[in-house]
């Protein structure tokens, strides 16, 4: 039997939430419901998605493989439907976009590719840049719209702002780390332990705040602005690193694996989401690309 949007619904829930009872609460469902949903899943394509820990569940190769193919089936399927609810789908026209680095890599591809299939005849100009340059383009019009950490915005009064996402930051480590057997982790606990520092976007100035504010302060054994490196770093033990979940994925480039704890304490999280002026009225496929964000990002 083939499998159903529902079973994939579940499927993402459960990889995002780590755990059956996680994705239960997210979809106000019964833990069995995600439970035979994924089995089901599991036997339609043959191949085992996840590995049943004591603590939750932790994607396979594969099925970390496959997450993105469900996650863009039903991104597919909400386009499909948003598209034939809209009259304006071919009509022309012009959006300037503005993106900063990190929400360019995680978020504004799945939103891009939604939109652009909703209306494919929308010319589009994107512009890649720090939140503070892409706001001050947004208030002086030379952009419609830009998706950024919303966390970031200062100018409220000349901004709207609406956040999508909220992503805690979390500990990093590789698969046999001492710390992954501990039943709570505090900062305090990595003190001593090597770090991999994230500079880029706000996430650098976060980092620094939260390492000043413990009483020993960590080693930063590596600073990178490349968040692939960070992967293949921790993986290969070379140090721990405390990042949102919104970069985590649970294989680095060379295949190794990396595991992620929550950790007790005031840690910071990031939000994204759209920024736009205020007193100016938007165009239609500015209008457009903001519902489609809207959409979008819920899905992930």
């Amino acid at each position: 039997m083939a499998f159903t949007l529902r079973q994939l619904q579940f499927f993402v829930a459960a990889a995002e939430q780590g755990s059956v009872s996680g994705a239960a609460r997210a979809l106000s469902i019964s833990q069995s419901s995600v439970t035979e949903a994924i089995r089901a899943l599991e036997d339609d394509l043959g191949v085992t998605l996840f590995d049943r820990l004591a603590r939750g569940l932790a994607l396979t190769h594969k099925g970390s493989l496959f997450l993105r193919h469900a996650r863009q089936i039903l991104a597919d399927v909400a386009t499909a439907r948003l598209a034939f609810s809209d009259d304006t789908a071919q009509e022309p026209g012009r959006l300037s976009l503005g993106v900063t680095s990190l929400v360019a890599g995680y978020v504004l591809s799945d939103i891009l590719s939604r939109f652009r299939r909703a209306y494919p005849r929308v010319s589009l100009n994107v512009i890649e840049d720090n939140g503070e340059y892409l706001q001050h383009l947004l208030i002086g019009g030379e952009l419609d719209v830009a998706v950024l950490l919303t966390s970031s915005v200062k100018d409220r009064m000349a901004l709207h702002v609406e956040t999508l996402l909220v992503s805690p930051y979390r500990l990093w480590l590789p698969l046999g780390h001492p710390l992954m057997d501990a039943e709570a982790i505090s900062l305090d606990q990595l003190a001593g332990e090597p770090l991999i520092q994230l500079m880029v976007d706000e996430i650098e100035e976060s980092t620094r705040s939260l390492m000043g504010a413990l009483k020993v302060k960590p080693e930063i054994a590596f600073r990178t602005r490349s968040v692939e490196a960070v992967r293949s770093l921790v993986a290969t033990g070379a140090g721990l690193a405390i990042l949102p979940s919104l970069v985590y994925r649970p294989w680095s480039l060379e295949g190794d694996r990396i595991d992620i704890r929550d950790v007790s304490g005031d840690l910071p999280s990031v939000q994204v989401g759209l920024a736009w002026r205020k007193g100016a009225p938007l165009s239609a496929p500015a209008h457009n690309f903001i519902r489609s964000a809207q959409s979008a990002i819920p899905s992930r």
